[in-house]
Protein backbone atom coordinates (compact mmCIF):
# COMPACT_ATOMS: atom_id res chain seq x y z
CA UNK A 1 0.00 0.00 0.00
CA UNK A 2 1.53 3.38 -1.29
CA UNK A 3 2.61 5.79 2.08
CA UNK A 4 0.91 8.80 0.01
CA UNK A 5 -1.99 9.25 -2.58
CA UNK A 6 -0.83 10.08 -6.22
CA UNK A 7 -1.47 9.85 -10.01
CA UNK A 8 0.72 9.14 -12.21
CA UNK A 9 1.52 12.81 -13.02
CA UNK A 10 2.83 12.85 -9.69
CA UNK A 11 4.93 10.01 -10.16
CA UNK A 12 6.33 11.94 -13.06
CA UNK A 13 7.02 14.84 -10.91
CA UNK A 14 8.54 13.18 -7.89
CA UNK A 15 11.44 11.18 -10.68
CA UNK A 16 11.67 14.15 -12.15
CA UNK A 17 12.95 16.21 -9.00
CA UNK A 18 14.78 12.81 -7.55
CA UNK A 19 17.24 13.65 -10.55
CA UNK A 20 17.39 16.97 -10.69
CA UNK A 21 18.40 17.35 -7.28
CA UNK A 22 20.66 13.55 -7.07
CA UNK A 23 21.34 12.08 -10.02
CA UNK A 24 25.20 12.63 -10.04
CA UNK A 25 24.41 10.88 -6.72
CA UNK A 26 23.12 7.65 -8.41
CA UNK A 27 20.30 5.90 -7.76
CA UNK A 28 20.73 5.49 -4.14
CA UNK A 29 20.95 9.07 -3.62
CA UNK A 30 18.01 9.85 -6.07
CA UNK A 31 15.99 7.57 -3.87
CA UNK A 32 17.39 9.43 -0.89
CA UNK A 33 15.73 12.56 -2.17
CA UNK A 34 12.21 11.04 -2.83
CA UNK A 35 12.20 9.65 0.33
CA UNK A 36 12.51 13.15 1.60
CA UNK A 37 9.88 13.97 -0.79
CA UNK A 38 7.22 11.60 0.39
CA UNK A 39 7.65 12.32 3.92
CA UNK A 40 6.99 16.20 3.42
CA UNK A 41 3.63 15.07 1.96
CA UNK A 42 3.24 12.43 5.25
CA UNK A 43 4.42 15.12 7.68
CA UNK A 44 1.81 17.76 7.85
CA UNK A 45 4.37 19.45 10.20
CA UNK A 46 6.73 21.93 10.98
CA UNK A 47 7.16 23.90 7.53
CA UNK A 48 5.41 21.57 5.64
CA UNK A 49 1.84 21.72 7.28
CA UNK A 50 -0.73 21.69 4.64
CA UNK A 51 1.31 19.84 1.96
CA UNK A 52 -1.38 17.29 0.78
CA UNK A 53 -0.08 16.27 -2.63
CA UNK A 54 3.49 15.81 -4.68
CA UNK A 55 2.76 18.53 -6.56
CA UNK A 56 2.30 20.99 -3.57
CA UNK A 57 5.47 19.78 -2.09
CA UNK A 58 7.67 20.56 -5.05
CA UNK A 59 6.92 23.46 -5.54
CA UNK A 60 6.68 24.60 -2.27
CA UNK A 61 7.24 27.88 -1.70
CA UNK A 62 9.00 29.35 0.32
CA UNK A 63 10.78 25.57 1.35
CA UNK A 64 11.14 24.02 -1.67
CA UNK A 65 13.62 22.74 -4.04
CA UNK A 66 16.06 24.78 -5.83
CA UNK A 67 15.81 22.22 -8.86
CA UNK A 68 12.81 23.39 -9.87
CA UNK A 69 14.27 27.08 -11.04
CA UNK A 70 16.55 24.60 -13.25
CA UNK A 71 15.70 23.49 -16.77
CA UNK A 72 17.14 20.10 -16.41
CA UNK A 73 14.34 19.71 -13.89
CA UNK A 74 11.92 20.04 -16.76
CA UNK A 75 12.96 16.98 -18.96
CA UNK A 76 10.98 14.04 -19.29
CA UNK A 77 11.83 11.65 -16.22
CA UNK A 78 13.10 7.88 -17.33
CA UNK A 79 11.76 4.81 -16.59
CA UNK A 80 14.79 3.76 -14.08
CA UNK A 81 13.60 7.00 -12.44
CA UNK A 82 10.16 6.53 -12.42
CA UNK A 83 10.24 3.21 -10.78
CA UNK A 84 12.31 4.46 -8.37
CA UNK A 85 10.15 7.17 -7.39
CA UNK A 86 7.50 4.16 -7.21
CA UNK A 87 9.27 2.47 -4.70
CA UNK A 88 10.00 5.59 -2.40
CA UNK A 89 6.18 6.30 -2.67
CA UNK A 90 5.21 2.33 -2.00
CA UNK A 91 7.47 2.45 0.92
CA UNK A 92 11.02 1.99 0.08
CA UNK A 93 13.49 4.06 2.68
CA UNK A 94 16.79 4.45 2.21
CA UNK A 95 19.27 5.74 5.26
CA UNK A 96 19.97 7.99 6.52
CA UNK A 97 17.21 9.55 4.69
CA UNK A 98 14.64 7.09 5.72
CA UNK A 99 12.83 9.37 7.98
CA UNK A 100 14.72 12.76 6.51
CA UNK A 101 12.64 16.24 5.64
CA UNK A 102 16.06 17.80 4.76
CA UNK A 103 19.26 17.61 3.19
CA UNK A 104 21.45 20.26 2.40
CA UNK A 105 25.20 20.22 0.58
CA UNK A 106 27.71 21.85 2.77
CA UNK A 107 31.24 22.97 2.39
CA UNK A 108 32.88 20.71 4.81
CA UNK A 109 31.26 18.42 7.71
CA UNK A 110 27.46 17.84 8.27
CA UNK A 111 26.28 20.01 11.38
CA UNK A 112 24.97 17.64 14.11
CA UNK A 113 21.77 20.09 13.71
CA UNK A 114 19.99 22.12 10.72
CA UNK A 115 17.44 24.80 11.77
CA UNK A 116 17.10 22.67 15.03
CA UNK A 117 16.64 19.52 13.42
CA UNK A 118 19.02 16.40 14.11
CA UNK A 119 21.41 15.10 11.67
CA UNK A 120 20.31 11.39 10.96
CA UNK A 121 23.51 10.84 8.86
CA UNK A 122 25.27 11.66 5.16
CA UNK A 123 25.45 10.14 1.68
CA UNK A 124 28.74 11.22 -0.45
CA UNK A 125 28.40 15.15 -0.28
CA UNK A 126 24.75 15.62 1.10
CA UNK A 127 23.52 15.76 5.16
CA UNK A 128 20.27 14.62 6.37
CA UNK A 129 18.28 15.83 8.63
CA UNK A 130 15.16 14.71 10.36
CA UNK A 131 12.70 15.59 12.68
CA UNK A 132 11.63 14.28 16.38
CA UNK A 133 8.86 11.37 16.54
CA UNK A 134 7.11 13.87 18.84
CA UNK A 135 7.33 16.55 16.18
CA UNK A 136 5.87 14.66 13.15
CA UNK A 137 5.08 11.09 14.42
CA UNK A 138 3.51 10.51 10.84
CA UNK A 139 6.81 10.65 9.31
CA UNK A 140 7.77 8.02 10.99
CA UNK A 141 4.99 5.55 9.96
CA UNK A 142 5.93 2.22 8.16
CA UNK A 143 7.80 1.76 5.06
CA UNK A 144 10.20 -0.94 3.67
CA UNK A 145 13.70 -0.26 4.97
CA UNK A 146 16.63 -0.72 2.54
Amino acid sequence: MPLIKHNEEEVKLLARLMRAEAEGEGNQGMMMVGNVGVNRVLGDCLDFKNIRSIKQMVYQSPGGFEATQKGYFYQRARSNELDMARKVINGRRIHPASFSMWFFKPAGNCPSKWYNQANSGRFKSHCFYQPTRTDCPTVFQSGLQG
